[in-house]
């Protein structure tokens, strides 16, 4: 079984190697923007993002997806009308999540 610290430097590991292989920032804005807002929901972080870079809505639901599932630093809620869903910042990853965005 793994312990709380092995879990956390895992997650470091994923994240780390996630923003490495950023070439245009996109990951490391969508991260700030987690950082700033705490909770966003996808259409949100799309109308943030394309201001700064040509993606796609799909594009920005792939990277929110992939740091959710695969990083695991996100939390996911359903809304009332059950149409959207709300990701936010785990607590206990936010100082981790602020430290690598200014690092890497």
């Amino acid at each position: 079984m793994r312990s709380a610290a092995d879990l956390k430097h895992e997650i470091e590991r994923r994240l780390k190697g996630y923003l490495k292989r950023d070439t245009s920032g996109i990951r490391h804005e969508l991260l700030s923007l987690f950082i700033k807002t705490r909770s966003v929901t996808i259409p949100e972080a799309f109308e943030q993002l394309k201001t700064k870079f040509t993606v796609s809505l799909q594009s920005i639901a792939s990277m929110i997806g992939t740091v959710a599932s695969r990083i695991g630093i996100l939390s996911v809620q359903k809304r009332n009308d059950n149409s959207t869903s709300v990701y936010t910042l785990r607590d206990k990853y936010t100082d981790m999540v602020s430290t690598l965005i200014l690092a890497v």
